[in-house]
């Protein structure tokens, strides 16, 4: 049987990996293997082109360069990594996956979207989420958080209203997916953003959706 891929996205402050590691307990507690990941990354290739994407010593890097660098990473991410999983019957959590790019490259930097949804459909060849986890907050506390850790990249170094936009991206894409996207409000404490992560994977597998 065919596992279950699930994907958490939100901007930078609002608790992506810690509440990746919380998913990943709730999901292996019902039984499943779990390949946690991450784009742009997952292989050692697409970890490679990680790291010219986020680095802060690199020549300028054009919109485009870095919309088709992203897709490039996907691709080996989704051959060599994600496909492999969930036909082994594997669960995969994913650390932004394709709506990272709408958001991010889309709505933020104002590329095509047209575009963007060409290279989709060419990357993924049909391959979708199951379910993506939308941690939403202001960018202002987001970026007060990720401030607070310190060790910025390229990526957690733009101008705040870059990150507003990415932030209206996401919430479009949650208005537009509703029967994919789960909204959690990611403003709260710690506690409180796990209690709620908790109930809507108790509806999920209550429901069988996923």
């Amino acid at each position: 049987m065919r596992g279950k891929f699930l994907t958490v996205e939100g901007i930078e402050g609002t608790g992506k990996s810690t509440n990746i590691d919380f998913l990943t307990d709730i999901i292996e507690a019902r039984g499943h293997v779990v390949m946690r990941t991450r784009e742009p990354g997952g292989t050692p290739m697409a970890e490679g082109i990680r790291q010219l994407l986020l680095g802060n010593d690199q020549e300028p890097v054009p919109d485009i360069a870095e919309l088709l660098l992203f897709f490039a990473s996907r691709s080996l991410h989704l051959q060599n990594a994600i496909i492999p999983a969930l036909e082994r019957g594997e669960w995969v959590v994913c650390d932004r996956f394709t709506d990272a790019s709408r958001a991010y490259q889309g709505s933020g930097r104002g590329l095509d979207m047209d575009r963007i949804e060409r290279l989709a459909e060419w990357v993924q060849d049909g391959v979708e989420p199951d379910l993506t986890v939308l941690l939403d907050a202001p960018a202002e506390l987001g970026l007060q958080r990720a401030a607070a850790r310190g060790n910025a990249d390229r990526m957690d170094s733009q101008a705040i209203s870059f990150y507003q936009r990415v932030r209206a991206g996401y919430l479009e894409l949650a208005k537009q997916h509703p029967d994919r996207f789960v909204v959690i409000d990611a403003s709260g404490t710690l506690a409180q953003v796990r209690a709620s992560i908790e109930t809507e994977m108790q509806s999920l597998f209550d429901d069988n959706s996923v």
